[in-house]
């Protein structure tokens, strides 16, 4: 059984519930993490991730206190570049269309490169993200896209890292524990509802702390906000991640907020299953399309692969693969550039082609014209400006000219054998519709006033991600906002009788 109350309830078991559980237990009150997984599938959509931060860091002295792990060799060897609060600010007004929540954006800017720090301090381990951030050129890796640091062990091993520090902490966490509803009256939330192992319990307490993902596991909420069609799409992560928190809050009166018909979608294997898988991970991902051109069932190119860094277009390509008829498209690639894929190409599971002529390849490009592909192929290769020098570490402008869909960046001709191609599909990863919070996480009702008791963080927060997404913001804003979160909670809880 679980207890019958408690100081402060933190609802899900993902980065940002951890952050939120952990701040809230450095006011020296009792937190309980309730879990709908079992705990061999425990975490969230943070156990399917790679574990990428994007953090402010003006240079590699910083990176050295967050990584001390950092060797004079790997030092020598890399431009880490910097990543400055002004540059974080313009990609996420930019990746957003300037409609992302400016004082939610502050938070996330300003207090990025502390909360890695406290992060840091609870023992979670960092590493530079070498395998998918930094190409070797001239001797030499640089990174690109801002992105440059990731939890040790990726997103098993950060949830695992949180699991243990909040347990050194004094955390309980139930697992198998659904929440389903809040219990809330004229004063504020007073606690949750819960099923735990066949049994439905009430759980009393000071603050609740909503942490439990958004809505993208569930096929009639996808249809509901995201539109026709999103039925379709496979989902990247968890399958707990149902609404059910979101859905909690918007029952006490909640204020709903952002991109609700928006999410993060990405491309996908065309064959993985409907939900995550665990042993495969993110691997059903295939990031390496700006080095390649995409086809669609008409043989057509359909968008431009190299208009910026694999960061700034992947989260809404997904969509635009989706649109495409029968819901796939097929990334072609040539030998000049197999060696620069990302190791999720190079993993069973995947669904792929090889071919050695330009012909045998489109007979093969299942569900696609082959005549089409070919006169695109061909036409494209006209197009490219090989005059250009092809640089993989930053926008080279590298493009082709006369083409009703340009390539802006990285264009290289599909001509050296042997050719490679790989089927994708949409897969999506989180909702951008949320809940209102204010800058203390505190969960706002319709009349624009806190909730008392109320909390929320992570996926489920509306207002930061709209249209599209920069890597790695998703984790460092469940732990900027977790943290707040749990702050928040922890000190009201610890004020009250």
């Amino acid at each position: 059984m679980l207890p019958s109350k408690v100081d402060v309830v933190v609802v899900g078991a993902g980065n940002a519930a951890f952050c939120a559980a952990l701040a809230a237990a450095e006011h020296g009150v009792s937190v309980l993490v309730l879990e709908r997984a079992p705990q061999d599938e425990a975490g969230g959509n943070s156990r399917f991730t790679a574990g990428a931060f994007r953090c402010v860091y003006d240079g590699v002295e910083d990176l050295k206190a967050l990584m001390p792990d950092l060797t004079a060799a790997e030092i020598a060897n890399t431009d880490f570049g910097s990543y400055t609060q002004e540059k974080f600010f313009d990609d996420m007004g930019r990746i957003t269309e300037y409609r992302t929540d400016p004082d939610l954006c502050e938070l996330l800017v300003t207090r990025s490169r502390e909360t890695m720090q406290w992060l840091r301090g609870k023992g979670i381990r960092f590493v530079p993200i070498y395998g998918r951030q930094a190409f070797k050129v001239d001797g030499r890796f640089k990174f690109w896209g801002g992105l440059t640091v990731e939890a040790w062990g990726g997103g098993p091993g950060l949830v695992e890292g949180l699991t243990a520090a909040a347990r050194k902490n004094g955390v309980a966490v139930a697992y198998r524990a659904r929440a389903s509803a809040l219990i809330a009256d004229d004063d504020g939330v007073k606690g949750v509802r819960v099923r735990h192992e066949g049994r439905t319990q009430e759980i009393a307490a000071k603050c609740v702390v909503l942490a439990a993902g958004g809505f993208q596991a569930n096929a009639e909420m996808r249809t509901r906000y995201l539109g026709p069609g999103w039925e379709l799409a496979k989902i990247r992560g968890t399958r707990f991640n149902t609404g059910d928190g979101i859905r909690m809050a918007l029952d006490v009166g909640a204020m709903p907020t952002g991109n609700w018909s928006g999410c993060h979608a990405v491309g996908w294997d065309r064959n993985a299953p409907e939900f995550g898988d665990l042993s495969v991970g993110d691997n059903f991902q295939k990031h390496s399309y700006p080095f390649s051109i995409m086809l669609n069932q008409n043989g057509e190119r359909f968008v431009d692969e190299g208009a910026d860094f694999r960061n700034y277009t992947y989260a809404k390509y997904g969509r635009v693969i989706l649109m495409q008829p029968g819901q796939f498209a097929w990334q072609v690639f040539d030998r000049k550039v197999l060696h620069l894929l990302r190791d999720e190409y190079r993993i069973k599971r995947v669904t792929k082609v090889r071919a050695d002529t330009l012909e045998e390849l489109v007979g093969k490009l299942d569900d696609v014209d082959p005549a089409r592909a070919l006169a695109t192929i061909r036409a494209y290769n006209a197009a490219v400006q090989t005059d250009v020098p092809f640089d993989p570490n930053v926008k080279d402008g590298r493009g082709t000219v006369g083409l009703s869909i340009p390539k802006s960046n990285w264009a290289n001709t599909i001509a050296e054998p042997p050719f490679e191609a790989y089927a994708v599909t949409c897969g999506v990863t989180f909702t951008f519709g949320g809940l209102k919070i204010d800058t203390e996480a505190r969960v706002m009702d319709t009349d624009g006033q806190a909730i008392p008791g109320l909390h929320a963080a992570g996926e489920l927060v509306g207002g930061l991600f709209w249209f599209n997404y920069p890597g790695g913001t998703g984790l460092m804003a469940g732990s900027v906002f977790g943290r707040i979160a749990g702050t928040t909670a922890g000190r009201r809880a610890a004020q009250q009788p």
